[in-house]
């Protein structure tokens, strides 16, 4: 049967797009994320011990400490995705989309309303034992602006976006890849973000922080979300440290 526009001489209809052909499925799952939190641990384990045996720090030694693990755990995620599967891109959902750094804003400054009376409960439970990892490694430190200003860097864009690339992206997909639902990735993520990061007494305050980085994938089903996200979760904490370092701010 023709269309209207054949049926009275007019020109042909053009023909309909072509479906979207789905990319084929990765070869990777739970085990990827294991090897990659593995390389985190081990590069963890190796800085500390040949920094430590170098005697006292500089403070740039100290930003490498913080940021070579993270960023070869995330490098060991990307390449699997591309030797087992079909890349970062389409395996993580690590794509630019407009609406998706929107919505990465919007769970990053909402979620704020819930992370920090969270710290302050936390701070006002443990006194001024509160602290992070991170306050922990620079306690104590200065550091002309330059540098300062890289610790921050690596605190505010680097990290998050490693790990997000780990947690939201390479261990997600190892879940729904079994079979889980987002909201069961959601769930298990959430946890484990929480429980990977070895502070045991910032355990419950890091369940807190991760809901919004959890929802953000929910809601968007990409990686650039959560990423938005962690880095505006990280953004005062990050101010805050810049000024501590330089002297801006009295030692906490």
């Amino acid at each position: 049967m023709t269309g209207p526009t054949e049926q009275y001489g007019g020109p042909p209809l053009p023909p309909p797009p072509p479906a979207a052909v789905a990319p084929p499925p990765h070869r990777w799952g739970l085990g990827a994320y294991v090897i990659a939190e593995i390389v985190f641990l081990g590069v963890s384990a190796l800085v500390g011990v040949v920094l430590i045996a170098q005697g006292p720090l500089q403070t740039w030694e100290l930003a490498v400490a913080l940021g070579v693990p993270t960023v070869l755990a995330a490098a060991v995620a990307v390449l699997i995705t591309v030797l087992r599967g079909n890349g970062p891109f389409t395996d993580l959902r690590l794509r630019w989309d407009a609406r998706e750094f929107g919505l990465g804003c919007a769970f990053g400054f909402g979620g704020l309303f819930l992370t920090m009376p969270a710290a302050a409960v936390y701070v006002s439970i443990v006194g001024e034992d509160a602290s992070s990892a991170v306050g922990d490694i620079f306690s104590g430190v200065t550091a002309d602006p330059a540098t300062a200003l890289l610790i921050v860097l690596i605190v505010v864009l680097v990290a998050p976006l490693c790990e997000e690339i780990l947690y939201r992206g390479l261990l997600w997909g190892g879940l729904t890849r079994l079979g889980a639902n987002r909201w069961v990735a959601f769930a298990v993520t959430t946890v484990i973000f929480a429980l990977a990061h070895f502070e045991w007494p910032r355990a419950l305050l890091l369940l807190v922080v991760a809901l919004p980085l959890g929802l953000a994938r929910v809601y968007t089903d990409g990686l650039l979300a959560p990423i938005v996200c962690h880095q505006i979760n990280n953004l005062l904490p990050g101010i805050g440290l810049y000024f501590l370092l330089t002297g801006g701010l009295p030692g906490l």
